[in-house]
């Protein structure tokens, strides 16, 4: 059986924060252009999914009608921006003095290692994925 992996499969749809909506093809545009535009339309409703299921469900609905996920996103920098900090800081704090403890799952310890990596992300800390599975180990 395969294994989901929701870090790679968010990867190829995170580009929507950082890219504008291609403009909306005319009925004479080529294939390719409406295929562009609705590529990125798909992966816009995909980073939304992604971005509202990890926030609370108050967040949720205040944010079910933003049609962007980069406008998401920039409401949820407004709304933590400054708390963000102190968060990204405790988060680091928890991945350099978490250690798997003996007798326990490497399985476990790396979930845990694995969700603040992803809790830093959110919060704006950008960390390679050499330097993340360095941190793991």
């Amino acid at each position: 059986m395969a294994s989901f992996s929701p870090l790679v499969t968010a990867e190829e749809h995170k580009y929507v924060l950082t890219k504008p909506c291609p403009i909306f093809p005319s009925l004479d545009a080529p294939l390719r252009e409406k295929q562009r535009y609705d590529c990125w339309q798909k992966s816009n409703e995909m980073a939304k999914c992604y971005i509202l299921a990890s926030i609370s469900n108050v967040l949720q609905h205040q944010m079910q009608d933003v049609e962007l996920a980069s406008d998401i996103m920039l409401s949820l920098k407004e709304i933590f921006g400054e708390q963000g900090h102190s968060a990204r800081q405790e988060t680091m704090r928890q991945i350099y003095y978490t250690k798997m403890a003996e007798g326990s799952l490497v399985r476990e310890h790396c979930l845990t290692m694995i969700s603040n990596l992803n809790t830093l992300e959110v919060l704006g800390a950008d960390i390679d994925g050499e330097s993340q599975v360095d941190m793991i180990l």
